[in-house]
């Protein structure tokens, strides 16, 4: 007991003073930045010890950091070999090359359902024999409930076609977006557009300016997805251009029934097969015929592509999966039964699957609060105690290199590839990032200059916290922490 407390004394000295008080380097930061002391929440921890605690238990809003949560919970209770999976079934019979009856694409939370995989499915429909369809194309979506969250919900910023403000649903293609390819000549603008959709076409309003090519997005406005008269769409680009310049975009501007029902008729169409069917939303009846299936990579590479990259996508179909799906070792998943359900929506579930994992972990999560898991909301809240403690739970966790594995590298890749070069910190710290127009954060692992590792969370919420303000006192931190040294531990008496 001497030792510990004697160990904890040394740690205060060491890391210069009180608990709840700044180090002098970020204080002095924040007082150059013009932000406040009450805009920071940080908790770095030593093992059990705490090494630094400045309003630990105020919630504050986490930005992405807030995937650690969804990440940790859900390769905790789902498990490495979790797949989303896709399915195509029917209830109708072979004859002749005709499929006599519907054809249903199941949704599975499949977060890798490519374009080419809607191909190679559609292609074993093509080695089974068939060549026409006879009946619907039916998209069974019901796995999440709502199954269309994405309609009727105002935009979260002013850049709804951005890939990050993609809202999920369980049968999500190409995750809805559309490739744009877009070069320009001093007089022309040439687009381009992947993957090709069955009587959809782009063009552009756009003028082309003399300005530079690297700040394109300047003259960018909200593209539209316009339908004709005779059921065609055309993707209309609007605002200014460059000259002289080639850029690439994605964009999500149709419909998801639209895009998918275009493309399956596309891909259809170019394997040689007809169709004359309508498209429409349903549920797959009891009984139903397995066809083809895919499956999504496995749980820790979807972790890791959520954590390094930061994908808000990807972290919301995870937080959705928890509340809909269980784990099976042969199949990859399989839906909790609808009667399990009790009319709760998916997303409640997960709140509670999340929360339940939490207090298993000895996790207090009175004033948690969790929207949708990937941190791009306006309502989450977690303090710096309460994501310190989920960070230990992840080193003790049987998933730990996984899990660690899944964090940018300071300097080196992911969302912190251009942050921390020169630091103390660069090539050693693991660190998720956060960021909304409020909010900056951090939260991971981050060693001394003795290879200690330490918990490290801090997250400033301040509307002064752009430009670059809030994220100098984060690093100052990290700073902080990377080049301090542990002391030598007391000698019992």
């Amino acid at each position: 007991m001497f030792r510990r407390i004697a160990l904890a004394t040394v740690l205060v000295a060491v890391f210069g003073g009180a608990h709840a008080q700044l180090p002098a380097p970020v204080a002095q930061v924040m007082a150059q930045q013009g932000l406040p002391q009450d805009a920071l929440g940080v908790l770095v921890l030593n093992g059990d010890a705490v090494v630094l605690s400045h309003r630990a238990a105020q919630p504050m809003q986490p930005a992405s950091t807030m995937k650690l949560v969804t990440t940790l919970a859900s390769l905790e209770r789902l498990g490495p070999a979790f797949r989303g999976r896709t399915e195509l079934r029917t209830t109708g019979g072979i004859d002749g090359g005709v499929l006599r009856g519907n054809l249903i694409l199941k949704g599975g939370a499949d977060a890798d359902l490519a374009g080419d995989d809607l191909e190679h499915m559609l292609r074993a429909l093509h080695y089974q024999g068939i060549r026409r369809i006879e009946g619907d194309l039916v998209l069974d979506r019901q796995l999440f409930q709502p199954a269309r969250m994405d309609v009727g919900v105002s935009p979260f910023d002013e850049s709804p076609e951005a890939y990050y403000n993609v809202i999920p649903d369980a049968l999500l293609v190409n995750k809805n977006m559309l490739q744009i390819d877009m070069r320009s000549t001093g007089k022309r603008l040439a687009l381009a557009m992947q993957p090709a959709l069955d009587r959809v076409s782009i063009g552009a309003e756009m003028t082309l300016v003399d300005a530079d090519c690297s700040a394109w997005e300047d003259g960018w406005k909200l593209p539209q997805a316009v339908r004709q008269k005779d059921g065609r769409i055309k993707v209309v680009l609007h605002g200014t251009f460059p000259k002289d310049c080639a850029r690439s975009y994605s964009i999500n501007v149709l419909d998801r029934d639209d895009y998918i029902d275009r493309l399956f008729r596309q891909k259809w169409k170019e394997l040689g097969g007809t169709f004359s069917g309508k498209v429409v939303g349903g549920v797959t009846p009891p009984g139903s015929t397995l066809l083809a299936e895919h499956t999504s990579r496995m749980l820790p590479e979807l972790v890791r592509d959520t954590n390094k990259l930061s994908d808000n996508l990807l972290a919301r179909t995870l937080f959705l999966s928890l509340g809909s799906l269980l784990p099976d070792p042969a199949a990859g998943s399989f839906a909790i039964p609808a009667n399990a359900a009790n009319g709760e929506t998916t997303a409640a579930r997960a709140d509670a699957a999340v929360r339940e994992w939490m207090r298993g972990h000895r996790v207090d999560d009175t004033g948690f609060v969790i929207e949708n898991g990937s941190g791009l909301s306006r309502l989450e809240r977690i303090t710096a105690q309460q994501m310190a403690t989920l960070l230990q739970a992840g080193l003790r966790s049987t998933w730990a290199p996984e899990f660690q594995a899944s964090m940018p590298i300071a300097a080196i890749d992911g969302t912190l590839r251009r942050r921390l070069h020169g630091s103390a910190a660069a090539g050693r710290a693991r660190l998720k990032t956060g960021t909304l127009r409020n909010v900056v954060a951090l939260a991971g692992y981050v060693p001394d200059a003795n290879g200690v590792q330490h918990v490290f969370v801090a997250m400033v919420n301040s509307e002064q916290a752009g430009n670059g303000r809030g994220r100098a006192v984060l690093e100052a931190l990290v700073e902080w922490v990377a080049r301090s040294g542990i002391a030598p531990a007391l000698a019992a008496p």
